[in-house]
């Protein structure tokens, strides 16, 4: 068992663990869950002794519950059937309590960004959230949180992996009521909710309300943070009725995808929002740290990426600051390299630090702002941002909070509107002073072992090899994060958190800034591929073109650089390929193109109940909402989208 749990924790963990629920000890279980505990339990006590004990452990959990079907029979005993987060953290409960640690235990399911303000709050030396933040809903998982709120960075992490792994020779564990009766665990809510919320509306820069706001959880705990804060502040605010109930099977969200950077989630609660006149429509994924929004521009919903979200919060907190007289060269902007390079340039013209180079995941965020604490200057920093829809845009947390950054938004959308203007507006405004910045996300997609040395080929290959071009494109320069202070590497999270490559390409006519980052996920089989284009500033009426102009640069450098990453490992992509839903497995995508001329074939059945049959046996393997995930690619071959080319209702 214990090496099940070594080969679970050691693939993918830092301070953390998250995957597809079920038994054994490569699952997420009660079992996995209180080993777990039981190490970090461990290394708390060597580090801190009895403060560990009386200081205690906060916990939280989102609203996911196992209710996949079809892998365990439902005839017999089965330990992870109807599995959430409540009974994952009362096992876990069990653990701390046993070792004598204090346990704060949320009543109810809560955010992300809650448990980090409550760990400070509270004046914890930890805590834990069950969430497996936006996958699919077989998953859940556990992250890890310091005494300041954010996750364990390198070498912390590794030493609690190495705690885990190596010195967990028995699970203590005392039952959970008596727990509860000897008070090592203590049940916790109202209390801190209300705290929480007022640090939150406390970041509010603009009393500013006139705007209508439609907002959707996702089915998840936003409903706790979010949209108390937002009413509170006394903003016009409806809920969707289709997500807001608290669910983990994410069942009207489609793909059951409940990511708010992936533009489809928003397809149940546009409609509605459109029916109800709002101005914006602001979602959050189920443990509510990430935030997407879409805006009413002149009757046209468009889709801000995670990017474009963070220049509009550092754009309305430089300007609003610098009316009340609070902009100095002492603010800080922190952001992580990936996170659109625009905010970089943003700061040097407003004679403010960007602190812009950190490594990927919010908690080198976090740690920042922990220095900056430490030098008496928490109140410096304006705001953390990063590329995947993550921003706080204030100090009471160590880690990315939706509702902060909805309290700007809303604020700054409703100044706007006064002004007979939009957040798209802004953004436009902002694109034609700096210049375009176009940022691209792709991935590809790997499962299992083969998966992981493919990646791992790819890696090696960008590492060890000196690579001229990628079509028409030259390679300027190569960075390897490898490289660079600290030498060695702190441990092995230190260097798996590190290995990043960065290719700055030679500038065509279009642009001024140009280059392809390539890293493995932490968390999800797959590697990804960032790509950013910034162009000139131009006047405003000029900008519509510039930016096709980037759009169809990068279209064609997607092509050449993804072609050339497929042949690294055997695979001749068709380019109808990067129409297919980004997110597939590439195992799926190619597929589907084994199948496409089945499906076409379809057509020739005359029975339509026979033809929705057969299609939906022939895509079964892509899982929710299908043919949506595939339709571009059919139509750009065969005129017509599947539904109609088959004849079918949509």
């Amino acid at each position: 068992q214990v090496g099940g749990l070594r080969q679970l924790l050691g693939r993918r963990c830092l301070g953390g663990r998250r995957g597809p629920v079920g038994i054994g000890p490569n699952r997420i279980n009660a079992w996995t869950i209180q080993a777990s505990a039981q190490g970090h339990s461990q290394y708390l006590l060597k580090i801190y002794g009895p403060e560990a004990q009386r200081r205690g452990v906060v916990m939280a959990f989102d609203v996911r519950a196992y209710r996949q079907k079809g892998i365990y029979s439902d005839e017999i005993p089965n330990p992870v059937r109807d599995l959430d987060g409540w009974k994952l953290a009362r096992a876990a409960a069990e653990v701390y309590a046993a070792n004598g640690i204090k346990v704060y235990l949320f009543d109810s399911v809560r955010s992300t960004p809650e448990l980090s303000f409550a760990i400070r709050h509270l004046k914890a030396i930890a805590g834990d959230m069950f969430s497996a933040s936006h996958n699919l809903p077989p998953d859940n998982g556990k992250k890890v949180y310091d005494e300041c709120g954010g996750q364990l960075i390198p070498p912390h992490d590794q030493i609690l992996v190495d705690e885990v792994t190596g010195n967990v020779s028995a699970i203590q564990r005392l039952g959970f009521d008596e727990a509860c009766r000897r008070g090592r665990v203590a049940i916790v809510g109202a209390e801190v909710d209300r705290a929480y919320h007022a640090a939150v509306a406390a970041v509010a820069l603009s009393a500013e309300r006139g705007l209508k706001i439609f907002y959707s959880p996702l089915h998840g705990t936003g409903i706790t943070t979010v949209y108390p804060v937002l009413k509170q502040l006394g903003f016009e605010l409806d809920l969707c009725p289709a997500t807001s109930n608290p669910s983990g099977a994410f069942e009207r969200v489609t793909f059951n995808i409940p990511n708010p950077e992936v533009v489809e989630s928003f397809s149940t609660s546009l409609p509605l929002a459109q029916k109800a006149g709002a101005d914006i429509l602001l979602s959050t994924d189920p443990d509510a740290d990430r935030i997407g929004i879409m805006v009413n521009h002149r009757g046209q919903w468009l889709f801000l990426t995670g990017n474009e979200i963070g220049i509009l919060l550092a754009n309305y907190a430089i300007n609003k600051l610098r009316a009340a007289g609070r902009l100095t060269p002492r603010g800080v902007i922190v952001k992580t390299d990936v996170t659109t390079a625009l905010v970089d340039q943003m700061a040097r013209a407003n004679n403010i630090t960007c602190i812009g180079d950190l490594l990927v995941g919010f908690k080198y965020v976090a740690e920042e702002m922990n220095r900056l604490e430490s030098a008496g200057r928490g109140p410096d920093l304006i705001i953390g941002c990063e590329e995947s829809h993550g921003y706080l845009t204030g100090t009471y947390a160590r880690d990315k909070d939706a509702a902060s950054a909805a309290v700007w938004i809303a604020e700054y959308a409703a100044e706007l509107k006064r002004q007979g203007q939009t957040l798209v507006d802004a953004l436009e405004e902002i694109y034609a002073g700096y210049g375009y910045c176009h940022n691209h996300l792709t991935e590809i997609r790997l499962l299992g072992a083969k998966g992981m040395e493919q990646i791992a080929a790819i890696m090696e290959h960008f590492r060890g090899r000196t690579i001229e071009r990628f079509g028409d494109f030259t390679v300027a320069e190569k960075v390897d994060r490898w490289q660079g202070a600290p030498q060695p590497h702190l441990s092995e999270t230190d260097t798996s958190a590190r290995n990043v490559i960065i290719l700055r390409l030679r500038n065509v006519p279009a642009t001024t800034h140009l280059r392809v980052t390539v890293r493995p996920s932490g968390t999800e089989p797959k590697i990804k591929m960032y790509f950013e284009l910034v162009g000139k500033p131009c006047p405003r009426r000029e900008l519509a073109a510039a930016q096709q102009a980037l759009v169809d640069v990068r279209q064609r450098l997607e092509k050449s650089f993804m072609g050339y990453c497929y042949g690294l490992i055997g695979v001749d992509f068709p380019e109808r390929g990067f129409l297919l839903f980004w997110q597939l497995p590439l195992k799926d995508k190619l597929r589907y193109f084994d199948i496409e001329d089945d499906i076409a074939r379809l057509k020739d059945i005359p029975e339509g109940s026979t033809r929705t049959e057969k299609l939906n046996s022939l895509l079964q393997f892509l899982g929710a909402n299908p043919v949506q995930k595939v339709d571009r690619a059919f139509e750009a071959r065969f005129g017509a989208g599947i539904q109609d080319y088959l004849g079918l209702e949509a």
